[in-house]
């Protein structure tokens, strides 16, 4: 209980953020299931009235006071100042391929010089396939693909929005400075 708030996220753990080139953790998710309002308190027990859900809450669901934060709601698109490579390591709603307008995760961030509007290409992965002639695997080049805006920037992961592609893209596709 802060005296500051009396309104508090309720959230329960997500996904955590493995980089999938050094396997470093980079942070972890808490997905918010509703908002609730203290209403009172009797010594370490308070009482709640639950303001918003979005899912069922359940026991061992997590308590935090809001976060005031300010909405960016204009952006001005420009690449990053350094050079950035990284890859998309998660998609935000459980899809595996990746679409106009979807959210994904990608495993860089500020430390590597991403900040909010950064615009970056993604290069969908070439596919291995065999060649015709020697019957030896070849991987084919990786290709541009599509292009997103990063809109929320962590030390060392960032949540971007894609604006657009020509194909579907998926998880493991590269990031890089355009």
């Amino acid at each position: 209980w802060r005296e500051e708030t009396s309104v508090y996220g309720i959230f329960r753990p997500g996904n955590v953020y493995v980089d999938p080139e050094s396997e470093e953790i980079l942070g972890f998710e808490a997905i918010e299931v509703g908002l609730a309002r203290a209403l009172d308190r009797d010594g370490d027990v308070l009482t709640f009235s639950m303001a918003s859900v979005q899912e069922d809450v359940r026991i061992g669901d997590r308590l935090m006071p809001t976060e005031e934060r300010r909405v960016e709601s204009t952006f001005y698109p420009r690449p990053p100042e350094t050079e950035v490579r990284g890859v998309i390591m998660n998609v935000l709603g459980g899809v595996t391929q990746v679409g106009r307008n979807d959210v994904v995760v990608v495993n860089r961030g500020t430390n590597d010089g991403l900040d909010v509007g950064n615009v970056l290409a993604i290069a969908k992965k070439g596919a291995v396939v065999r060649d015709r002639f020697d019957r030896k695997l070849v991987q084919l080049p990786t290709e541009r693909s599509g292009v997103l805006m990063i809109f929320r920037a962590f030390e060392k992961m960032a949540y971007g929005l894609v604006l657009q592609t020509t194909e579907p893209l998926r998880v493991g596709d590269v990031v890089r400075t355009p």
